[in-house]
């Protein structure tokens, strides 16, 4: 028999903590962050980790685990879990996904093939150097082109994805959407998954969230930002996550701090709703 998981996905601010919480106490569960930019220490206030209170006792894991200099990639999210998923099962206890990178969970679920995935690094660079000369709207306008439904799932300023999905296209001639169906399809599910997947009417969620960025403010997040600036992490990967990279240009002079805020609130608002149509549950 399969081991069985629960995965719980949704948008950001709509109570996905909360609920694995209650799970995980009724359940005899272990929860699994499946956030990409978790992983990375001291990134804590911007991702709105989890504290030590919150946990209420709960064992949490793929949290604090990279420094922000660090790369990491969906094939070494999807072996860490499935260790982790097996250890925790071993202890007759139940995995519990938590998470709103809804590519890095398909790939823990559908077991993903990235054994014949290669990196183009010069052509990384090259289009890394183009979104620094054009900016992102140029590359992203290109995804539409090739692959729309991929585009669609993608916000326009998460330079990293738009990147990554034209870097498939050139490098194998194959969309992002036909590989992520191609590996749906090759691939059964690996586990007995009981999905959740949390939805709110979307004017009280970008109300939630826009109190959620204002406490994050509040608690410090532009020091917590400004402290991996100074460290000269500004082109790394952990700092192209929304909330981080919004203050890069406030840092530099070249806006104020209402319009950094401004724009983390609108991202944070946009990214909602691809977050959600980005997850299929099958």
């Amino acid at each position: 028999m399969k081991k069985k998981v629960v995965a719980i996905v949704g948008p950001t601010a709509v109570g996905k903590t909360a609920l694995s919480i209650q799970i995980a106490k009724k359940c005899k569960g272990e929860i699994i962050s499946g956030d990409s930019m978790q992983i990375y220490k001291g990134m804590d206030i911007g991702t709105a980790k989890i504290t030590a209170s919150e946990r209420e006792g709960i064992p949490h894991y793929m949290i604090d685990i990279k420094n922000p200099d660090e790369p990491f990639s969906v094939a070494e999210f999807q072996q860490l879990v499935h260790q982790k998923i097996d250890d925790i099962h071993g202890r007759g206890k139940l995995p519990i996904i938590v998470g709103g990178t809804g590519l890095y969970i398909q790939a823990v679920l559908y077991n993903y093939n990235f054994s014949q995935e290669k990196r183009d690094e010069a052509l990384t660079t090259q289009l890394e150097e183009r979104v620094q000369k054009e900016g992102i709207m140029p590359l992203y306008q290109e995804l539409l082109v090739i692959d729309p439904v991929q585009a669609k799932q993608i916000h326009p300023n998460n330079e990293r994805r738009v990147i990554r999905a034209l870097e498939v296209y050139k490098t194998t001639g194959m969309t992002m959407s036909e590989y992520i169906h191609k590996q749906q399809q090759l691939q059964e599910k690996t586990y007995d998954a009981y999905l959740i997947g949390l939805e709110m009417e979307r004017t009280i969620l970008y109300e939630r969230i826009n109190k959620r960025v204002d406490l994050m403010i509040a608690n410090g997040l532009i020091d917590e930002v400004y402290t991996f600036y100074k460290q000269g992490f500004e082109k790394s990967q952990a700092m192209q996550a929304i909330g981080y990279k919004e203050f890069i240009p406030y840092f530099k002079g070249e806006y104020d701090l209402a319009e950094s805020i401004r724009l983390l609130k609108r991202n944070s608002e946009d990214m909602q709703s691809v977050n959600i149509r980005g997850f299929e549950i099958k």
